[in-house]
C-alpha cells in the first residue's frame, strides 16, 4: 500500500473516531459529576434501546435491497466468524486460568460488540451507505451472538439452567432483533416504510447515536479495571485483534462486496457491549469481570480500531 494513501486513510479514520470517543468521554464525565441526575441514565438507555435504535434499524433495513444482495455469502461469513471465534476461545480456555463464570465473561467479551459505537463509526466514515451496510450486517449478528452467549452461560454456570428459558424468551422479545426482523420483512415484501411513517421513523432515529454513545461512556467503570490484568488484556486481544482478523478472512473467503466486508470487520473489531454485563448478572456469570472487560476493551479500542480499519484500504 502506498504510504501517502495509508496515512491519508489513517487520518480519515482518526477524524471519524475522534468525535465518537469525545461523546463517550462526555457521557463518562456527565455520569461521574451526577449531571443531569442518576435517573436520567436509566431513562435514556431505555429510550435508546426500545425506541430510538430500533427506529434507526428499521429505517435502514426497510429499503436495504436484500433481494439484490448476496445474502448467502453474508450468512456464511457471519457463521464462520462466530464459529471460529468460539472454537479459539474454547481451545484457549486452559491457558486463561479462570473458573466457569469467569470463562463465560471472557467468551462474551470476545464475541459481543457495542452496536452504538459501530453504527456511529459507520456513519462517520461511510455516510448513509455505511449505515445501511451496518444494518445489514447487524441483522444476522445480533440474534446469533445473543443465542451463543446464553448457550455458553447455560453450560458454564450452575445457576443458569433455571433462568435459561427466561433469557431465551428475552432474546425473542429483544427490540433490536424485532426491529431487524421487521425491517428485513418490509424490504423483502417491497412494502417499505408505509406512506407517512418515513418522517416519523427518521425523527425517532436521530437521537439514537448521540444518546447511545453518551450511555456507553456513562456505563464505563474505570475503577473496576485494575484487577486480573492478564485475563483482561488476553480477552481484549481476542476481541480487538483476533476477531477482526477472522472477519477479514471470512469476508474474503465468502467473496463479500466491499461495503459489507468493511461493516463486518468493523463490527468484529468493536469493544464489548454493556448488555453483556446485564446478561452475566442475570444468569450467574462473573459480572464484575464482565464490567472490567468492557471498560478495558472500550479504552483499548481507541488504539486498535484505527489500526484495524487501515487494513480495509
Amino acid at each position: 500500500m502506498d504510504k501517502a494513501f495509508f496515512y491519508s486513510h489513517l487520518q480519515q479514520v482518526l477524524d471519524a473516531l475522534g468525535p465518537v470517543v469525545a461523546v463517550i468521554a462526555i457521557g463518562y464525565l456527565m455520569r461521574r459529576t451526577r449531571f443531569p441526575g442518576e435517573s436520567f441514565w436509566s431513562a435514556a438507555e431505555r429510550l435508546t434501546y426500545y425506541v430510538f435504535f430500533p427506529a434507526l434499524l428499521v429505517r435502514h433495513l426497510a429499503d436495504a435491497g436484500f433481494a439484490d444482495r448476496a445474502v448467502g455469502p453474508l450468512l456464511a461469513s457471519v457463521l464462520a466468524l462466530l464459529g471460529a471465534g468460539t472454537v479459539v476461545v474454547f481451545l484457549l480456555r486452559p491457558c486463561l486460568k479462570t473458573d466457569d463464570p469467569g470463562f463465560t465473561s471472557v467468551y462474551q467479551g470476545t464475541i459481543r460488540f457495542n452496536t452504538y459505537i459501530g453504527v456511529a463509526v459507520s456513519a462517520a466514515l461511510f455516510g448513509e451507505p455505511g449505515l445501511t451496510a451496518a444494518a445489514v450486517v447487524i441483522a444476522p449478528l445480533i440474534p446469533l451472538v445473543n443465542v451463543l452467549s446464553v448457550a455458553v452461560l447455560v453450560r458454564g454456570t450452575g445457576r443458569a439452567e433455571a433462568r435459561a428459558g427466561a433469557s431465551f424468551a428475552a432474546i425473542v422479545r429483544n427490540p433490536l432483533i424485532l426491529a431487524c426482523v421487521l425491517g428485513v420483512l418490509l424490504d423483502l415484501t417491497e412494502i417499505g416504510l408505509p406512506t407517512g411513517t418515513q418522517t416519523v421513523v427518521d425523527i425517532l432515529s436521530r437521537p439514537a447515536l448521540p444518546l447511545g454513545l453518551l450511555a456507553v461512556g456513562a456505563g464505563l467503570h474505570l475503577h473496576a479495571a485494575i484487577g486480573r490484568p492478564g485475563l483482561l488484556f488476553a480477552t481484549s486481544g481476542l476481541k480487538l485483534v483476533l476477531m477482526p482478523a477472522l472477519a477479514l478472512a471470512a469476508a474474503w473467503m465468502s467473496d463479500l462486496d466491499a461495503a459489507t466486508s468493511r461493516a463486518l470487520v468493523l463490527f468484529a473489531a468493536l469493544p464489548g457491549a454493556t448488555s453483556a454485563y446485564i446478561l452475566a448478572r442475570q444468569m450467574g456469570g462473573d459480572a464484575p469481570l464482565m464490567a472490567s472487560i468492557i471498560t478495558v476493551e472500550t479504552a483499548l479500542a481507541c488504539v486498535t480500531l484505527p489500526m484495524v480499519l487501515s487494513w480495509l484500504g
